[in-house]
């Protein structure tokens, strides 16, 4: 008889979607906090707008890039289950 206890692949159950929603929410976070400077940015200095929006551009392809390491060592890690 198999023991009812935590093992790895029901840790790896609960985990990786766990982490893969926080990974996306704090993602979501990020890049609205970054939106909404580069725009607070624009309106005080509307002739820097083109520098701030490659800067913001740049800054949101980091934290995209993120989320998608996060999403493909999600997926990695569920072949384990």
């Amino acid at each position: 008889m198999e023991h009812a206890g935590l093992n790895a692949s029901s840790v790896l159950a609960f985990a990786l979607p766990l982490g893969l929603a926080v990974t996306a929410l704090a993602s979501a976070f990020a890049l609205g906090k970054a939106v909404a400077a580069a725009m607070d940015a624009t309106a005080r200095q509307p002739e820097a707008s083109t520098k701030i929006l490659v800067n913001m551009m740049a800054g949101c392809a980091l934290i995209e890039a993120l989320t998608l390491y996060a999403l493909v060592f999600g997926f990695s890690l569920m072949g384990k289950i």
